[in-house]
């Protein structure tokens, strides 16, 4: 020991020594070699080991080594040369190579410890340099993360901030009735409809993009997935007087759907008293023979009147599919006709559409009123007819719901939708496919319906409206024909039977109360309505 100056050994001496010859220079290292002592370094950043010895390793194989240990009181320091090849205190040393002494924690013989290992510099298992502390590292961190933190407040608040808007459009249904003015820009669309037409002419008349209507939201009667819908108070602009109105109000992310709908109001094609925005009726009461056949029908013409491609007066119109028909969907006025709703899925048939364009239509609607090809996403593109084929399939499960309400059944029970405990209260779209697809499973139809002749038809339009095979299914102006001829034939069966007046053979073959079986009914019954419905659509 004693300086730098001996850190390479000449080969010049040792030839000198023993007389050999010298071709080579033999190069040891020199390091820090105190052992154990006590220290001041606590084990983060860099510390010094402030040791004063130094060393020539006695073998050329041996590296500079430091060794840091924690007491329970204190810290010690252990510098030494090692071979790396053996294990020191049960560590195996792996970073030798380095110029620098980096400290690693190791599980030793002794217990926890640091090592660290080197050989390329002069005393370097001198300067010890210790891994970041996570705990000193935290600080930093938190820092770092300040302006994410605000920025996600900020979020946060602005999210908070749209709700509290949201709710102060819309009354609470636990909170009670909160009374407040409405303005309405392209955000939201009104539609008023209480079966007088100042309200109606009220409303065309005013801007609804730019100038506000003097409503005031009364009460909350239906809330679906695009929008909710209130019953409301629409105060005359010349008296303290008001009409009940309903409004109809869309959030801003639905404003694809409240478009679609105010298109379709604003079209003056499609002006018909079977088309509406009101407060929905749900089916839950009865009602006799004569009013199914006004609902069946009024249903039956309203769609009829969307999917037609031509006005009455003979006039060209864009046929339009509904896309979700569903009895909420469906308005029942006083005289019992039915008015359609809910037109934000609604589709335009236009012939400039490609097949692309109707693509990205989507398998959309109600699940539990999709029909077979929609939830198998199996529509044919390339015939625009057969987007109404969907919609008569669920004309028929509403049929079938209205039909089930109706005295002339026989029993009825309480009200259940198509399908009913078969699925859930909202069925997904493969509980749908398990039943419609895999189990071709349809409402089921009581023998019982088929006791009333006029009822047996309704059943047997509603099993031809739903087929499997949508060019199988009746058109919407085939079903509105045949419910409208029902009507006639059974008021003419009914007038005839009032008097003694002998009905023909050939006009009537069965009678009004019979117990039959139900192949042999629908044949007859056919007869009676003498409905051909393929000539009839070929004349529309």
């Amino acid at each position: 020991p004693g300086g730098a100056d001996f850190a390479a050994i000449s080969c010049s001496s040792i030839h000198f020594q023993n007389r050999v010859p010298c071709d080579y220079e033999i190069t040891l290292s020199l390091c820090k070699f105190c052992d154990t002592e006590l220290s001041s370094c606590s084990g983060t950043g860099t510390c010094m080991t402030n040791c004063s010895i130094t060393a020539i390793c006695q073998l050329t194989s041996e590296v500079c080594v430091s060794i840091w240990r924690k007491n329970e009181t204190s810290y010690s320091i252990e510098t030494l040369c090692h071979d790396p090849a053996v294990p020191l205190y049960g560590v195996m040393l792996d970073d030798y190579n380095s110029s620098t002494c980096v400290m690693k924690e190791k599980n030793s013989t002794s217990g926890l410890a640091y090592f660290c290992s080197c050989s390329e510099d002069e005393e370097c298992n001198d300067k010890l340099l210790f891994p970041p502390d996570d705990d000193q590292f935290l600080p930093v961190i938190l820092v770092s993360l300040l302006p994410l933190v605000l920025v996600g407040l900020v979020v946060l608040g602005m999210f908070y901030w749209y709700r509290v808007s949201c709710q102060r459009l819309s009354p609470d249904w636990d909170s009670g009735v909160k009374k407040r003015k409405v303005d309405c820009s392209e955000s939201c669309a009104i539609m008023m409809d209480n079966g007088s037409d100042s309200s109606s002419t009220h409303a065309n008349n005013l801007n609804h993009n730019t100038e506000p209507l003097p409503i005031e939201l009364d009460l909350l009667v239906g809330k679906g997935r695009f929008a909710q819908v209130y019953k409301a108070k629409l105060k005359q602009s010349t008296s303290d007087q008001f009409e009940t109105v309903a409004v109809k109000i869309f959030p801003y992310e639905e404003y694809a759907s409240w478009k679609t709908e105010k298109d379709i109001f604003s079209d003056t094609d499609l002006r018909h008293e079977t088309t509406g925005s009101s407060p929905p009726s749900t089916p839950e009461g009865t009602y006799s023979w004569e009013d199914l056949q006004v609902l069946g029908s009024s249903l039956a013409v309203a769609v009829a009147h969307l999917h037609s491609d031509r006005l009455p007066c003979g006039r060209p119109k864009v046929p339009i599919v509904h896309r979700d028909l569903k009895s909420s969907n469906i308005l029942v006025k006083n005289d019992l006709s039915c008015c359609l709703c809910d037109f934000g899925l609604a589709l335009r048939l236009d012939s400039c559409l490609s097949v692309d364009d109707l693509a990205n239509s989507g398998q959309v609607g109600t699940a539990r009123y999709m029909a077979p090809e929609v939830l198998e996403a199996r529509l044919n593109l390339e015939n625009i007819e057969s987007f109404k084929q969907t919609d008569i399939y669920s004309l028929a499960l509403v049929l079938w719901e209205m039909t089930s309400r109706c005295e002339a059944v026989g029993e009825v029970k309480d009200y259940e939708p198509a399908y009913g405990s078969k699925v859930r209260e909202h069925p997904c779209v493969e509980s749908m496919k398990d039943n419609v697809l895999r189990d071709r499973g349809r409402p089921e139809i009581p023998d019982s319906w088929y006791k009333h002749l006029g009822v047996s038809v309704i059943c047997t339009t509603i099993t031809e409206c739903w087929d499997h095979d949508p060019e199988a299914r009746l058109t919407a102006h085939c079903v509105a024909e045949r419910i409208c001829e029902l009507e006639e034939q059974l008021d003419k069966i009914s007038s005839r039977s009032s008097s003694n007046e002998k009905i023909p053979e050939q006009e009537f073959k069965l009678p009004i109360e019979v117990d039959i079986p139900r192949e042999t009914k629908i044949i007859e019954l056919q007869d009676i309505i003498a409905v051909d419905c393929s000539v009839s659509d070929e004349k529309q």
